[in-house]
């Protein structure tokens, strides 16, 4: 038997997050922006709970007072309406008679507590839009199987996240108890002197009480909703972080592959250097360095005003332009400063600059007159 015991092992087995490496990168914008479509989003519901319970003892507090005479009032009309109705059928009141009473006061009543929960409403929806802007999806709502996956399901109730829900609910349920107990401790001199206290008078007094006890809870309740929208956003950004591979590979998808790319520009170029080659036997000269740059030049007055270069290359390609310019019989001049000049100031296709109006027309003069005498 070999002693030695060799094992192929697959080295991402123990990377942190599978096949794909440590999730290390912030999250792209394509994936935050994709997860927004999916719902995904750095909300706290506590939050939006929180302002809309203040809100909610907000407005009771201003609002209460005529809440309760406008429901002591409407309780008196109302009273008084069925007595006269049943004092004119004889006693007795019908029962399409008392539907329609009772239907006004359903719609009086509506009207008294209106004003408290579309407060409330409003508070949280503009809580929630502060937090992730406005971006509704449907997406959220589509049906999907793993939600009503028993496993799944099963899984999700004792994951990790669950279990810190709980966390976060029993700490909050114990400062918002200590709340109520010492904000009630506060007020027992108060709550023993109801007994000497007529109905509304007391009444008053509870409401009092309970109003300011909800508008602390409520602002303790605000305290931890922002420490959990903190927590939220951290954690949603830890959720979307991405393994340096996933980032190469949304970066292949958005902007193609390197490779593939590499292979398109160098055929664009190809491209492009047989067009310029092609134009060489049309320039009027070529000014050469003379082995390093080449630069083919053209006057038309139909294009510019001024003559324009239509070929330049370096080296290998240099050399190239000088080939084909002999072989067309278009004239090549030495000039080292005035081709590199041209080679490094002038793109192609583009007119020469004025300060080199005079060195080009010497030069285009002298060929031209050469011409003419032959």
């Amino acid at each position: 038997m070999n002693d030695n015991l060799y094992l192929q092992l697959n080295l991402q087995l123990f990377a942190k997050e599978g096949a794909g490496g440590e999730k290390t990168e912030p999250a792209t914008e394509k994936k935050l922006s994709d997860a927004r479509k999916e719902g995904q989003v750095a909300k706290s519901r506590e939050l939006g709970q929180a302002f809309a319970l203040l809100a909610l003892f907000l407005v009771l507090k201003i609002w209460a007072g005529t809440m309760g005479h406008t429901f002591l009032n409407s309780f008196r009309i109302n009273y008084t309406r069925m007595k006269e109705m049943t004092t004119l059928v004889g006693g007795d009141i019908s029962v399409k008679d008392f539907c329609r009473l009772l239907n006004i006061n359903i719609l009086q009543m509506a009207g008294i507590v209106a004003p408290v929960f579309i407060a409330a409403v409003i508070i949280a929806i503009v809580t929630d839009i502060l937090q992730v802007k406005w971006a509704p999806t449907t997406k959220p709502l589509r049906p999907k199987f793993s939600k009503i996956n028993p496993i799944s399901g099963f899984k999700r109730i004792f994951s990790k996240e669950k279990l810190l829900d709980l966390l976060k609910s029993l700490v909050k349920l114990f400062l918002l108890g200590y709340m109520a107990y010492s904000t009630i401790k506060g007020e027992f001199a108060v709550l023993f002197a109801l007994f000497d206290m007529d109905l509304m008078s007391a009444i008053g007094v509870i409401g009092d009480i309970a109003i300011n006890l909800g508008l602390k809870i409520s602002a303790l309740y605000i305290v931890i909703g922002f420490v959990d929208f903190g927590y939220q956003k951290w954690k949603f950004a830890e959720d979307m972080k991405m393994t340096k591979q996933e980032v190469k590979d949304e970066w292949k998808n958005a902007e193609g592959d390197p490779a593939i790319k590499g292979q398109q520009k160098q055929r664009m170029r190809e491209a492009s250097r047989r067009r310029m080659m092609q134009s060489v036997p049309s320039a009027d000269v070529v000014i050469t360095n003379p082995t390093h740059f080449a630069v083919a030049i053209k006057y038309d007055v139909n294009v510019f005003d001024a003559p324009f270069v239509v070929a330049k290359g370096e080296d290998f390609l240099a050399a190239r332009i000088k080939e084909r310019a002999a072989e067309a019989g278009v004239e090549i001049v030495e000039n080292k400063p005035l081709a590199r000049m041209l080679y490094y100031n002038v793109d192609l296709g583009s007119p020469i600059p004025p300060e080199l109006y005079q060195t080009v027309a010497e030069i285009l003069a002298a060929i031209y007159n050469a011409r003419a005498a032959g």
